[in-house]
C-alpha cells in the first residue's frame, strides 16, 4: 500500500481529483496518509478533513528564517511516513534536504508541457497567459518527479489540451485541469503505487 502525502496550497482541485480516483478504484494500492499546506485558509485542508485525512499548516511565516522552516517542514512530512509526496499546486520551495531524501518520490503537476512554459515565475494563471500570449496551439499538462531545479526533474506523463479561439487565461487554465491535469495526476499515482515506473539517467520510463 503507497502511503502518500499531498502539499497544496491553494483550493485543492487536484486533491479531489486524487481523492475521488481512489474511492473510485481508478488509483490502486494507495492511500493518502496526509495533506500538508503553507496556507492555513485553503480550501484543500477542508476537502482533506471531510474525507477523514489528516492535516496539517505548515507556513514560512511561522518561522524566523527559512532554515527553520525547511527543518521543521521536513519533520511534519517524515512523521506522515510518506512513500509519495505529491506537489499538487504547492508554491513554496521543496527544501533540498527533502528532494536528497525522497528522491524519486517527490512528483509535481505543472499545467503546461514541459519544456514549455516552465521553470522560475510560471506557475497558475501565470502559465496560461503566457500560452496565449505566445499563440501555441496546443498546451498540456506535465507530471514530473521533483529534482532540484525547477520543473527540470524527469517527466512521467504528459497530456496535450487544444487551444479555442477566444480562450482567456481562466478558460484555458480550467480546460487543462479537467482534460490534462485531473486525468494524468491519478494516473501517475497509480502507475508509481503499482511498480510502473522506473527512472534511469534522467529518463523515466512508464511500464505498462
Amino acid at each position: 500500500m503507497l502511503n502518500v502525502v499531498v502539499m497544496v496550497s491553494g483550493g485543492g482541485t487536484n486533491l479531489q481529483a486524487i481523492i475521488d480516483a481512489v474511492h473510485s478504484g481508478k488509483i490502486t494500492n494507495t492511500r493518502i496518509a496526509g495533506v500538508i499546506s503553507n496556507n492555513q485558509n485553503a480550501y484543500a485542508l477542508t476537502r482533506a478533513e471531510e474525507n477523514g485525512i489528516a492535516a496539517q499548516c505548515i507556513s514560512p511565516k511561522q518561522f524566523s528564517d527559512r532554515t527553520e522552516f525547511n527543518r521543521a517542514l521536513l519533520d511534519v512530512v517524515d512523521a506522515m511516513e510518506p512513500d509519495l509526496i505529491v506537489l499538487a499546486g504547492f508554491l513554496v520551495v521543496i527544501p533540498p534536504e527533502m528532494i536528497r531524501k525522497y528522491e524519486h518520490r517527490i512528483i509535481n503537476i505543472h499545467p503546461s508541457l514541459i519544456p514549455s512554459f516552465c521553470g522560475t515565475g510560471y506557475y497558475g494563471l501565470k502559465v496560461h497567459e503566457a500560452a496565449l500570449a505566445r499563440g501555441v496551439k496546443v498546451v498540456g499538462a506535465t507530471v514530473h518527479f521533483v529534482d532540484e531545479g525547477t520543473d527540470t526533474g524527469p517527466i512521467i506523463l504528459q497530456k496535450a489540451v487544444e487551444v479555442q479561439n477566444g480562450d482567456t487565461p481562466q478558460i484555458l487554465q480550467r480546460r487543462v485541469m479537467e482534460q490534462a491535469e485531473w486525468q494524468i495526476l491519478p494516473r501517475a499515482i497509480d502507475l508509481i503505487a503499482n511498480g510502473k515506473v522506473s527512472v534511469t539517467e534522467r529518463i523515466a520510463t512508464v511500464n505498462e
